[in-house]
């Protein structure tokens, strides 16, 4: 057994936290843990765990609450782990963007079976949208997947997490119409509600940043009531 990956434990449950910990360790996962939601930003942001063990009872904030803000700029796996088991708690932590439900108590073979389940779809799901290799070049506009970066002009421009994988993955399909389902469900989870306004706003944001003239965009054009596409390569 080698496992490279690691494991974000929420709870405020410090006996909780122990034994999952003590599990996780003893089938080599390397564990880190926060006791609050802050914290569990915080290490998210800075450690870029692999996966994330959930409860929704958290003393500064509702799980809930931090799964929808997770979800908003990153697609690492969520299994709730929690005490609440009714059908509607399933449900409004699935919807939020969860990728798993667990009630406690819980048995560790059936956890780690999930664990290694949800691990096994991020990893099938990274290869199904590999980046192409090369580069997207429309006038002065470029992408370079290769570097992960965008130039307009030779210039590098800053592009937040969720803004550079909407221009790469329209930069993937020049030339053809991707809905606003397909874009959510590619950049914020296939559990991401299907909110428009979101996508909208990161592509005002990008517009902003690549087009000169954002009104009248020459690169990423808008089909209404449908979605967005890339110019063609020249």
């Amino acid at each position: 057994m080698n496992h490279n990956e690691s494991i974000l434990i929420v709870d405020a449950d410090s006996s909780i936290r122990h034994l999952l910990s003590t599990v996780l360790t003893a089938n080599n996962y390397s564990v880190l843990t926060a006791n609050t939601g802050s914290q569990a930003l915080s290490v998210l942001t800075t450690s870029c765990p692999d996966l994330v063990l959930l409860d929704l009872t958290l003393p500064d904030t509702d799980g809930l609450k931090l799964i929808k803000s997770v979800r908003e700029w990153s697609l690492i796996p969520i299994i709730v782990v929690s005490a609440r088991n009714k059908e509607r708690d399933k449900v409004q932590a699935l919807d939020a963007g969860a990728d798993d439900y667990i009630t406690k108590p819980f048995g560790t073979s059936e956890l780690l079976a999930r664990i290694r389940a949800a691990l096994r779809h991020r990893r099938n799901s990274e290869d199904e949208l590999k980046i192409p290799k090369g580069k997207y070049v429309c006038g002065e506009l470029t992408i370079d997947f290769d570097k992960q970066r965008v130039l307009v002009s030779g210039k590098n421009i800053h592009l937040t997490l969720n803004e550079y994988k909407i221009v790469s993955l329209l930069g993937r399909y020049p030339g053809k119409v991707l809905t606003y389902d397909y874009i959510i469900k590619n950049i914020w989870g296939p559990y991401s509600k299907s909110d428009n306004q979101i996508l909208r706003v990161n592509i005002a944001n990008i517009r902003k940043k690549l087009e000169p003239e954002p009104n009248r965009p020459k690169y990423i054009f808008t089909v209404v009531g449908v979605g967005y596409r890339m110019a063609e390569p020249d």
